[in-house]
């Protein structure tokens, strides 16, 4: 599925475009939601499933792909929607990794490929038309064709629900001597700036947040002023998930990279994204890291490398 021709810095991701339909009141509505390719390894029909007792009723049950055991979750029913009785017949599978974790997703439809640029996508401060879906799970939100909306659907927080993911936050050493000054944090997600953010305290830092890379270019903008040249000495490093509206992560690192001011302060991608194109990318957009969302002892070595070689 996965597509190496994205440049780095190009600001563009590609999406699978997928389909969610609510049977109500004898009419058929859709939704329109999209995934990152660097997230999905295949798409199946519906396999034979073993169901799982004593699980959430949105987990149909768990299968055999190839040796490797994966759980397979009812994105309808998650959302809380019936879709038409003969929806099985165009159900797919879509076999996502993140956070290193390897899970299925049953959608009713999946269409097609779609090459979007992050500045055409908002973040999702409000979403009309995704049923009876909490917004908090919509990560952004673009325009399509006939005047149609796609939602980007933050599949992470199922896997939260689900109880596979728990940022092992406590596990963190304190502050050390040598950790101090500023940081600075990107993320869309307030839960995952949160945690970076609660983790970087632990190690002794301040903590400044942007929520996309575009606002993230603005507080360095603003760290400047106060700062001025001495910011170099003051912001230690900057810590930047990938995937974000209006600017993604990569193309906010070529900026950074490409302006004086700022091209020596060292940054670490912290993404969901666990292919290693997405690492190779992150390295060429001038990373001196990337880390998968999120292990406290992984985080704190290699912030803590980063750091001690930018020192030196």
């Amino acid at each position: 599925m996965k597509d190496n021709s994205l440049k780095v810095g190009s600001n563009e991701m590609e999406l699978v475009d997928f389909r969610i339909l609510k049977a109500e009141n004898g009419e058929v509505y859709e939704g329109i939601y999209g995934i990152n390719v660097s997230k999905v390894r295949e798409i199946i029909r519906i396999p034979d499933l073993t169901e799982l007792p004593g699980t959430p009723e949105f987990i149909e049950g768990i299968f055999d792909l190839r040796g490797v055991v994966i759980p397979v979750v009812n994105l309808a029913k998650w959302m809380g929607i019936t879709g038409p009785e003969d929806i099985e017949k165009t159900s797919r599978v879509i076999i996502t990794e993140f956070n290193n974790v390897l899970i299925g997703f049953i959608v009713h439809e999946a269409r097609r490929i779609r090459r979007i640029n992050w500045s055409d996508i908002e973040p999702a401060n409000f979403v009309s038309n995704a049923n009876s879906l909490d917004g908090s799970k919509i990560t952004g939100v673009t325009k399509i064709e006939g005047d149609n909306v796609l939602l980007i659907l933050d599949l992470e927080s199922v896997v939260q629900d689900l109880g596979l993911y728990k940022p092992d936050i406590e596990n963190i050493p304190e502050a050390l001597d040598n950790f101090a000054g500023l940081a600075l944090v990107l993320d869309d997600s307030s839960t995952a700036r949160k945690i970076v953010k609660d983790a970087l305290e632990k190690m002794g830092f301040n903590v400044v947040e942007a929520m996309d890379g575009q606002e993230g270019l603005e507080k360095l903008d603003d760290l400047y002023d106060m700062y001025k040249d001495d910011l170099v000495n003051q912001l230690k490093i900057i810590i930047s998930d990938v995937e974000m509206p209006r600017m993604d992560g990569f193309h906010f690192a070529v900026n950074v990279k490409e302006d004086e001011r700022f091209k020596t302060i060292p940054i670490v991608f912290n993404s969901s994204i666990s292919d290693h194109f997405s690492e190779d990318r992150g390295k060429n957009a001038g990373g001196e890291a990337y880390l998968v969302k999120f292990e406290a002892s992984s985080f704190y070595d290699e912030v803590a490398r980063v750091i001690r070689a930018h020192m030196n």
